[in-house]
């Protein structure tokens, strides 16, 4: 008679929450330089250069990814650049 133990092994890593993209889409009311002020104001650490890239591809693609973060701070900003009056929408980053 053979004797087989089996271990099973509890996960200890937490699972990451997923991210999300904020994405801006193009309108065609708002000011460029408008939209670059926003981005500036809403989003932490976004230099001057970025948020003109950013805005500049939404006007030239009609969409421009802004962040990847959390869920939380994605719909945050989300609402923030809609408070300013851009159109703006997240989607899971995978």
């Amino acid at each position: 008679m053979s004797y087989t133990e089996t271990i099973e092994k509890s996960s200890t890593a937490r699972k990451l929450a997923p991210n999300y993209r904020v994405l801006l889409h193009n309108d065609n009311f708002n000011a460029m330089e408008h939209v670059v002020e926003v981005l500036i104001t809403t989003v932490p650490n976004l230099s001057a250069p970025q948020a003109i890239n950013i805005m500049m591809e939404a006007h030239q693609y009609g969409m421009a990814l802004v962040i990847t973060c959390n869920q939380e701070h994605a719909e945050h900003y989300c609402d923030v650049l809609k408070s300013h009056g851009l159109t703006s929408t997240i989607e899971p980053a995978d």
